[in-house]
């Protein structure tokens, strides 16, 4: 009698399977027909965001570093987001009752550098928003901007940075 030799592919194809999820999960693979980032630049002297996704393409009043604070140029991956983020100045040596100190709750944060540079909603600087910049280095937008990038980037995704 002669065996039949099957390969073991039902493991392997388990263990694809679930990185396949992870990797969703984690933001790394998009679904099949799924939006795609088509590009986010952030313009330092016209205190503007302009996105392409999700088929349309936004222009958006931003402020961004102020002086002694600039945001950095250049283009940067999406490292992760938040949906809410306590942000703290002392995390970048600056004591949070220091004149330019801060501690602050946000909301929609999309992560571009370990460093501590997101873009995010912050209410508190809309009237800025498009004519100054005023942040510590951050790209600030209303929250329904925030919400709307957020909603629409995945990890990976580029954002440039132009003066």
């Amino acid at each position: 009698m002669i065996a039949s030799v099957r390969p073991r592919t039902t493991g392997i194809r388990a263990v694809v399977a679930v990185m396949a999820i992870l990797l969703l999960q984690w933001g790394f693979l998009a679904p099949p027909g799924s939006a795609q980032m088509a590009s986010a630049v952030a313009n330092v002297s016209t205190h503007t965001f302009t996105v392409g996704a999700a088929g349309e393409t936004r222009m958006m009043p931003a402020s961004m570093g102020k002086p002694g604070y600039e945001t950095p140029l250049g283009t940067f991956e999406v490292l992760e987001k938040v949906r809410y983020l306590v942000m703290d100045s002392s995390t970048y040596g600056v004591p949070i009752d220091a004149p330019e100190g801060y501690r602050v709750d946000t909301e929609y944060a999309v992560r571009l550098t370990w460093g501590g540079i997101f873009v995010h909603a912050a209410p508190w600087s809309v009237d800025s928003q498009g004519h100054e910049n005023v942040s510590h280095g951050c790209i600030n937008l209303s929250t329904e901007n925030a919400r709307w990038f957020y909603e629409n980037v995945q990890v990976g995704d580029t954002v440039t940075i132009v003066g």
